[in-house]
């Protein structure tokens, strides 16, 4: 199906086939750029505007890097109806810049709560250059500097070295009370693929944390 077709289609019949079809479509299409400037989504965070239209001229995949780099989501036809056709969180921006792929299959995504248990054998360590680009790192720092979170501390960990949590220090994050939890871990996971998945949790009992 081409986009103009994807696009078509209504809302409730737009399933997880549909989705992955419209990423394959919209990254070999152009892109018309609404604003030059980002605007605040009603989520609060930074999007850039874009239409798919005849005047489009600005491949996608060069739109997707441009953002990457700047810590920008991408909103697709914002002004055709009540919602865009589609939002793309930053996290999702910068895994198609080093992937190619927006999301994972539902299969790789690790679900359930997280048991820490170092004596079962827990692999930890520092988050790689592929897990987690240099420039990403940047952009998390530059969040949590305006929040004057200065020393945030990061842990990548896993028990069966297949599902990975990127772990958050609570004491980094001035161990704020548990009621706030979910508010923090919404707000971070924006930054993040979909299928990562994110844990606060306490350096005590656990090996080292790095600085972010």
């Amino acid at each position: 199906m081409s986009l103009t077709e994807l696009l078509n289609v209504p809302d409730t019949q737009r399933d997880v086939l549909w989705e992955r079809r419209f990423f394959d479509a919209v990254i070999s299409s152009k892109l018309k750029v609404l604003s030059a400037d980002p605007q605040q989504g009603p989520d609060g965070w930074p999007y850039l505007m874009t239409e798919t239209s005849l005047e489009a001229t600005e491949p996608a995949p060069k739109i997707l890097n441009w953002l990457a780099t700047r810590g920008i989501g991408l909103v697709v036809n914002p002004g055709k109806k009540s919602y865009p056709d589609y939002v793309f969180n930053y996290g999702m921006v910068w895994h198609f810049k080093e992937t190619n792929l927006f999301v994972r299959p539902q299969d790789e995504v690790p679900a359930g709560a997280v048991d820490i248990a170092p004596a079962t054998g827990l692999h930890a360590g520092a988050p790689t250059k592929e897990y987690l680009p240099d420039y990403v790192r940047t952009i998390l720092r530059e969040f949590f500097r305006d929040q004057n979170l200065l020393a945030v501390k990061i842990l990548v960990m896993s028990q069966d070295r297949k599902h990975y949590d990127l772990a958050f220090s609570l004491e980094s994050l001035g161990n704020p009370p548990e009621k706030e939890f979910e508010g923090i871990s919404q707000a971070i996971a924006w930054f993040l693929p979909t299928h990562y998945s994110l844990i606060l949790v306490s350096e005590k009992g656990l090996p080292p944390f790095v600085n972010l």
